[in-house]
């Protein structure tokens, strides 16, 4: 009989070197981001861009302070008003994440190039987040 071969088929010091990796990599993406969001200011010599930093500081926030459990879902199991309140909060983060720069474009104070690579580190920062909720979200080999 053949057997799928899955993580339980394997040993444990190569299930640990997985986790390790998978670690590595979401290090790397979060290093990206703050290296693509300091190229934006310092290629330019503008350092008006950093301004999205307050909203990647405010992000978590909401998520940190209303969320009420210890996972990661914001998916309400009960009706709770906290969560409705988390929600809008983080959105209102996102979207400033994206409207920062966006305006900053439109009022002509970065250029478009600025503008490339604020948002190439916010898509990069979101892949990153989605990776550690992905993580975070497996109980039998969770890193944490």
């Amino acid at each position: 009989m053949d057997k799928l071969c899955g993580m339980a088929d394997l040993p444990r010091h190569l299930i640990a070197c997985l986790e390790s990796g998978k670690l590595a990599l979401l290090a790397i993406m979060v290093s990206a981001g703050i290296v693509l969001q300091v190229l934006a200011c310092a290629v330019y010599n503008n350092w008006w861009p950093m301004l999205t930093v307050t909203m990647y500081v405010l992000l978590p926030m909401p998520l940190l302070f209303f969320s009420g459990s210890d996972s990661y879902s914001l998916i309400p199991t009960e009706g709770n008003s906290w969560v409705g309140i988390t929600k809008f909060l983080t959105g209102a983060s996102v979207v400033g994440s994206i409207a920062i720069p966006v305006i900053l474009k439109h009022a002509a104070v970065i250029c478009w190039g600025a503008l490339a690579m604020e948002l190439s580190s916010f898509v990069v920062f979101g892949l990153a987040i989605l990776l550690y909720m992905q993580m975070s979200s497996q109980d039998e080999y969770s890193v944490f």
